[in-house]
């Protein structure tokens, strides 16, 4: 602990530790922070629900609340841009907590200098994501900051959404034997930032899954699920750790069920990164009652043919992730000490 002018920090760091590459987050040092740092100074018991939204119980009813920053770097890759990303993300985190998204605020922070060509389209895919998500951008902030200090754009957005009265969705609800189901294939909104930077040396560019998965989610509420969850930063591997830390349960999944473009895969393979820790942007995971699985599974692979069934809950403590490999063999799945790829949403 060090101690400086009044200022007392719990932090197991050196006292001249700085931040780095905290920005992409998905490993141990992002979670140190939130820990050591931002939940000790706005302890409240909304902080402790450890999920995707804050949930707000306002009269008879509950909300859900959300906010994200976007820094992607290029702000335009296949499949997306920094306005599409920052509507679909904000409104995919209010989905997972079992909501309706309704509204949306949005801040812009611009570098002088931006061409107003690239301000348009961004705004317009905003636009677009927006009225496909079924949302409303209802308020906003700009703010421009001097050249050299800003890369482009930086937009900051804010969700709000309604949970119906008897819907339950959280990691607290997970019980022993439930199966997990992902929603198509992995790790490609990470590979198409990388392909997509100037110095990728990539011939062929991998197009991101970024889109808005409120309608599926919104389908599947009806269908035996438990707890949901979307795979962003960190991946598949990161999301399965926080939910079964949270849960208190161990979790087992079969390598071989879990989709990987062979674009994407062969990527991952020359570049040296871990499919299950690579960010996705369409994605998620559910946590079901076994007895509901066909009917949820069949919901999800309406939106996408690679849905499937990838492992269950294995027991009712634990608190492991266990990979079960295509060899046969089984590895146990850990947070990442960093970030693979940083400033990919």
């Amino acid at each position: 602990m060090t101690e400086e002018n009044g200022f007392s920090c719990p932090l197991p760091f050196h006292e001249n530790a700085v931040v780095t590459l905290a920005h992409g987050g998905g490993g141990s040092l992002t979670h140190q922070l939130i820990e050591k740092i931002f939940r000790p100074a706005f302890d409240n018991p909304d902080l402790e629900t450890e999920h995707d939204s804050a949930i707000i119980e306002v009269g008879a009813g509950k909300l859900a609340f959300t906010t994200d920053s976007y820094v992607v770097q290029p702000l335009i890759f296949p499949g997306g841009d920094i306005g599409s990303l920052a509507v679909n993300g904000t409104v995919n985190d209010l989905a997972m907590s079992g909501a309706r998204p309704l509204y949306l605020s949005a801040g812009f922070i611009l570098e002088e200098g931006l061409a107003m060509e690239t301000l348009w389209s961004v705004v317009q895919s905003m636009k677009q994501s927006a009225l496909s998500a079924g949302v409303k951008i209802i308020t906003g902030d700009t703010k421009v900051v001097d050249k050299g200090k800003g890369d482009g754009i930086f937009i900051n957005t804010s969700g709000i959404g309604v949970i119906e009265q008897g819907v339950a969705i959280h990691p607290s609800q997970i019980q022993s034997g439930d199966e997990i189901l992902l929603s198509g294939d992995i790790a490609r909104h990470g590979m198409a930032i990388l392909s997509a930077r100037k110095d990728s040396g990539f011939q062929n560019q991998i197009e991101s899954d970024c889109a808005s998965v409120a309608g599926e989610v919104l389908s599947l509420l009806d269908a035996g699920v438990r707890c949901l969850r979307d795979l962003t930063r960190g991946g598949l591997a990161t999301a399965l750790i926080e939910i079964s830390g949270s849960a208190g349960v161990s979790i087992e999944i079969n390598e071989s069920e879990i989709p990987v473009q062979e674009n994407v895969k062969g990527a991952c393979e020359i570049l040296g990164f871990d499919p299950l820790y690579v960010a996705n942007e369409g994605r998620f995971v559910a946590f079901v009652n076994p007895k509901d699985t066909a009917q949820a599974l069949s919901i999800m692979k309406k939106a996408s043919a690679d849905a499937r069934k990838i492992g269950r809950v294995t027991e009712p403590a634990g608190k492991r992730v266990t990979l079960k490999t295509r060899a046969g063999s089984s590895r146990m799945l850990n947070m990442l000490s960093g970030e693979q790829l940083p400033r990919i949403c």
